[in-house]
């Protein structure tokens, strides 16, 4: 999964059609650029890909041409779900997965979010026990065991931190 295609489907999703320069526009004013690595080149490939792959619909304006606007249709919905619901389920090492899934919360009914994060919690707290229970197997000179220790110490804060967003939520508060 890519962050650059959650984002794409979800900015075409949240206008409706839209074209490349509006998807670039949005994600810019998001500045996406700094936390998911989105450059405009990205953008039109992911376009022209996700078009290709039939989940976007395409057409062109007779009024401006050479410009094709995209809507997301039925299978374009559907993988945006999907895309949205595992990069919040599942956790990632890469963060702009996690982050184009915080800049898309609202697709998402409040409940079933809190749900998604609950087993992302799970996940981690899994995660920490082995990275804990594979730093303990054997000897190892002390600055790998730190590397264990390091990824320990990621799991544990990522953890408290979606905690925290679950309890936010849960309160109604919006995320910060």
């Amino acid at each position: 999964m890519s962050a650059t295609r959650l984002l794409v489907l979800g900015v075409v999703r949240l206008h409706g059609q839209a074209h490349g320069y509006l998807v670039g526009s949005e994600l810019e004013s998001w500045e996406a650029g700094q936390w998911a690595g989105l450059r405009s080149g990205s953008i039109y490939h992911a376009l022209r890909q996700l078009a290709k792959e039939g989940l976007l619909d395409t057409s062109e304006v007779h009024e401006w041409p050479g410009r094709v606007d995209y809507a997301i249709n039925e299978k374009g919905e559907a993988e945006f779900l999907g895309l949205l619901r595992s990069a919040l389920r599942v956790p990632d090492r890469r963060p702009e997965l996690l982050n184009a899934a915080l800049a898309l919360l609202p697709a998402l009914p409040e409940e079933e979010v809190i749900a998604l994060l609950e087993e992302r919690v799970r996940a981690l707290e899994g995660e920490r026990a082995q990275i804990v229970a594979t730093a303990q197997e054997e000897r190892r000179p002390r600055n790998v065991t730190e590397l264990f220790a390091l990824r320990a110490a990621q799991v544990a804060g990522e953890a408290a931190w979606v905690r925290d967003l679950i309890g936010r939520l849960e309160r109604g508060e919006q995320p910060a």
